[in-house]
């Protein structure tokens, strides 16, 4: 966007002035804004003709758009990006919206996940967007693991944590799975696990596999690298991102045009595993990022924005995040010192609690 910040650095002032009217307008109504509007609002007294010239200009720079021949102009994906870096005045958080976000904390209750599932819908409420919690993961020491078989192609691994969390999860065995052979497994991975938290488990379980491979048995192996996968792949994200008010987008995107859109980005939602790793993208770096439109590929055909904060644990690593998704009409200045004080609390919340 450097080519984009030139433009705005080179811009005379009634000519940033009539493109931030234009987008503020836009973001405010979601319609077009036309030239005998601004008249009425701009600094300076202008005509209807001189701001339309100044509207074809920021066209021909490709910062704003006509959606009908007669009608106004909205800003583009590149104005868009353009006004949120340059220009967006993020104001300070409103004492109702904390109010809002504070009470979901009012319960007693020692569930994180429960905390983290009000949180998520106090989100969704406050900005009448669909709210996303990528929860921590659990990091405590494993005390024990344990296969248990369901069938011939289902099982169950046990992980049972130092601080007496417990975490279940079904998967697909590998198949000729037998009661030896998960015994095996699990006697394999005891004799590891001592001090050792789940990350730790995953970075020493290929050597050691090689290492004492005539300790175990291929179908113990095979056994042992499934069971964790289950930790790391689609179950690991769907159990740790909450999604809440989507109902929100249809409410937002009322319009019959943007119904195709609301649909493909409800599909995205459904595809929880790829939103959760979008969001893990927030590991670059702390801070309010904004992503809209095409800018990622998750939600390129769904004409939406995403506003999103990690949070920290108390040994200040970043640990998980959270968002709010809208249309690209997001009242940004709004939307950002929400989602950052809601990452703020949530981190508070885990490192209290940790």
């Amino acid at each position: 966007m450097e080519k984009a910040s030139q433009i705005l650095d080179e811009m005379n002032d009634r000519s940033r002035e009539v493109f931030r009217r234009v987008v503020e307008g836009y973001l405010a109504t979601g319609d077009p804004v036309g030239s005998r509007t601004l008249t009425r609002d701009m600094s300076e007294k202008v005509s209807a003709a001189t701001i339309r010239n100044v509207m074809q200009d920021l066209e021909y720079l490709g910062l704003l758009d006509s959606p009908h021949v007669s009608a106004g102009r909205v800003p583009t994906q590149q104005g868009l990006r353009m006004f949120v870096d340059g220009l967006l005045e993020v104001g300070d958080l409103e004492s109702n919206d904390r109010q809002m976000i504070d009470a979901t904390l009012g319960s007693n209750s020692d569930d994180v996940a429960d905390a983290l599932d009000r949180i998520g819908s106090a989100l969704s409420g406050v900005t009448r967007g669909a709210s996303l919690v990528l929860a921590p993961k659990h990091e405590a020491p494993i005390k024990h693991i344990e296969f248990v078989s369901l069938g011939h192609d289902r099982a169950l691994v046990v992980l049972v944590f130092a601080d007496g969390h417990v975490e279940n999860r079904i998967f697909h065995p590998p198949p000729g799975q037998t009661p030896s052979s998960m015994r095996e497994a699990a006697n394999f991975l005891n004799a590891l696990i001592e001090g050792k938290t789940l990350t730790d488990l995953r970075t020493v379980i290929s050597s050691e596999i090689s290492a004492r491979r005539q300790e175990i048995d291929q179908l113990a192996h095979q056994l042992v690298e499934s069971g964790l996968a289950v930790w790391e792949g689609e179950a690991d994200s769907y159990e740790r991102l909450i999604v809440r008010g989507r109902s929100n987008l249809l409410n937002a995107g009322a319009a019959e045009e943007d119904l195709d859109r609301i649909k493909t980005l409800f599909d995205d939602l459904e595809r929880k595993r790829d939103i959760a790793e979008f969001l893990e993208l927030t590991d670059e770096g702390a801070g309010v990022r904004i992503f809209i439109g095409s800018e990622n590929k998750l939600f390129s055909l769904s004409g939406s924005s995403l506003v999103v904060s990690p949070y920290m644990n108390a040994d200040r690593k970043i640990v998980g995040a959270v968002g709010v998704i809208g249309p690209t009409r997001l009242n940004y200045g709004r939307i950002v010192p929400i989602v950052d004080y809601t990452a703020q609390l949530v981190g508070k919340l885990i490192a209290d609690r940790s």
